[in-house]
């Protein structure tokens, strides 16, 4: 799966990010990265869902994102990104507000992300009133002792400035009421020869599972 060659290209992609270089070595990318990350993925799916059967027919080309560069809008034109990612939802990349399991291994480790990163109007609306209505429940998932030690609480998130009336009470006892966001981050340096890939990303996920229960429940 994953070995020393796919960290190493990752830290040469850092200092040589132009289709050039990409090109002469696309040969190590395809054997080193792509088919082993694929194979990577391939794995955690199958882990994942002995715990949730929502993703029992999700496929590993549904689930990873191109190593590609969306550039049109951005400032940065640097064609390629410097990592691998993955999410493991029930529609895959399709599926970016359900909160799920999204994973990126760079030149030096993981990254593991949960929560919901961009709900819709409707959820975010449902995600407040839940919030208003079970204090206590997202106070208790919250203070799960896994989850505080992988991840700590919700990432910074850019927040709404004014909320309906009804809910300005509940913000005043709970201000991630006025999160836009609900998400984590941990993050893992790994050893080049690291065996246990799969077992970093599982605990992780387990550890962010009663939070990532109750926001789903929440999102409706």
């Amino acid at each position: 799966m994953i070995t020393k060659e796919y960290f190493d290209f990752f830290a040469e992609l850092e200092q040589n990010n132009n289709k050039e270089w990409f090109d002469a070595n696309r040969k190590r990318y395809e054997k080193h990265v792509k088919v082993a990350f694929k194979n990577l993925v391939e794995q955690i799916i199958t882990e994942v869902a002995f715990v949730d059967d929502s993703i029992a027919s999700l496929e590993a080309k549904d689930a990873i994102f191109r190593i590609n560069r969306d550039i049109r809008f951005s400032n940065d034109k640097t064609p390629y990104k410097t990592q691998m990612s993955a999410i493991i939802a029930p529609l895959g990349k399709k599926d970016k507000t359900s909160p799920g399991l999204y994973f990126e291994i760079d030149k030096s480790g993981i990254n593991v992300y949960g929560g919901t990163y961009m709900p819709d109007k409707d959820q975010l609306l449902n995600l407040r009133n839940k919030i208003a209505e079970d204090m206590d429940g997202f106070h208790e998932a919250l203070a799960n002792r896994d989850f505080v030690a992988h991840y700590g609480g919700f990432a910074e998130a850019e927040k709404h400035k004014r909320l309906p009336k009804e809910l300005q009470h509940a913000a005043e006892e709970e201000p991630l009421i006025y999160n836009k966001g609900f998400y984590f981050i941990s993050r893992e340096e790994i050893d080049f020869d690291e065996p246990r890939i799969v077992d970093i990303v599982m605990i992780k996920y387990l550890a962010a599972k009663p939070v990532s229960d109750w926001l789903r429940n929440a999102i409706g």
